[in-house]
């Protein structure tokens, strides 16, 4: 009998794959002689220290708080290892430099660094620059516009996130990353429909899951619009701060949706995914086998014995 929905996900890294089960998450990665090689990460999740906070309408915003953890973990791990693979003697100067003066610390530091100017570049580019734009337009407007700020706001957005995901994925080691995300599903799916976990059974399965991260953030981009509308401020900062606030609530309420829309399947929850599978047409590419072998390695490590990955 197919296993309907696990407490199983994965994440895909730079050449490798991470799966996150009920009691162990594990990396796999996959070097240029195609060798695979698995090790676990820890976190103590949030939501097993406090368990109330997993709670259903509580538990989305403490859930991606620990996939978040999970995420900077294994992608440093996966940094260090592609740092391992290249040798010290193939670094380009900028590098070399700072190896030489940051050593271990280099990895984290620079991903510190990313992180808070990726979010500062978000803030400014999907909150700040739409309600910009917007009173632009109402002030150059005729008539009275103000109904049509929230649904300006969530298109401009939308539009944003669908040309950074395009213009990215014309990267060489993105694409990469996008074809560890078609392993992930894949292996998952195998999972599952209670198949063996092979190359060839992986193979033959669908690529685009209602899990997926990349839906999460399409239902957060179309519920954000709906939020907007509740929203009566029109100056970008207030705005702005607003909208950070409402965050945690807009990603609870998308989590719970997500979670009903995968163990449900009619029309009402095939229109609600069908944005999100859609946008994985760009964000998951088919794998080669060597990817694919990634991803059961990385399952197999983290499937319990006792069935607690069953969600009833």
């Amino acid at each position: 009998m197919a296993k309907k929905i696990t407490t199983i996900g994965g994440q895909a890294l730079m050449e490798g794959i991470m799966m996150v089960g009920p009691k162990r998450t594990t990396a796999a990665f996959c070097d240029e002689k195609g060798n695979v090689s698995t090790e676990d990460i820890t976190v103590n999740r949030i939501t097993k220290k406090y368990p109330i906070l997993g709670k259903p309408f509580i538990r989305g915003i403490f859930s991606m708080i620990d996939t978040f953890r999970l995420g900077y973990k294994a992608l440093s791990l996966s940094a260090d290892k592609i740092t391992e693979d290249t040798g010290e003697d193939e670094l380009s100067g900028v590098d070399k430099w700072l190896e030489d003066h940051l050593g271990d610390k280099m990895t984290g530091i620079i991903m510190t660094i990313g992180t808070v100017l990726g979010l500062g570049l978000a803030i400014v580019l999907f909150f700040m620059l739409p309600t910009f734009l917007f009173n632009l337009c109402q002030n150059a407007a005729p008539g009275d516009i103000s109904g049509w700020r929230s649904v300006f706001e969530g298109v401009l957005r939308i539009g944003i996130f669908l040309a950074y995901i395009l213009l990215v994925s014309r990267m060489k080691e993105i694409r990469r990353v996008f074809q560890y995300h078609g392993a992930e599903h894949k292996t998952i799916f195998c999972y599952e429909a209670d198949l063996p976990l092979t190359v060839e059974n992986v193979r033959a399965q669908k690529r685009f899951h209602p899990r997926c991260g990349t839906s999460f953030m399409a239902l957060m981009l179309l519920l954000g619009i709906i939020a907007g509308f509740f929203i009566p401020f029109s100056n970008p900062v207030l705005r702005t701060v607003v909208k950070l606030l409402c965050i945690p609530v807009i990603v609870n309420i998308g989590y719970e949706v997500q979670k009903a829309c995968a163990r449900h399947d009619n029309l009402f929850t095939r229109i609600i995914t069908a944005p999100g599978l859609w946008m994985q047409r760009i964000t998951v590419k088919e794998p080669d086998d060597k990817m694919i072998e990634a991803a059961i390695a990385a399952m197999e490590a983290v499937i319990p014995e006792n069935g607690e990955d069953l969600v009833h």
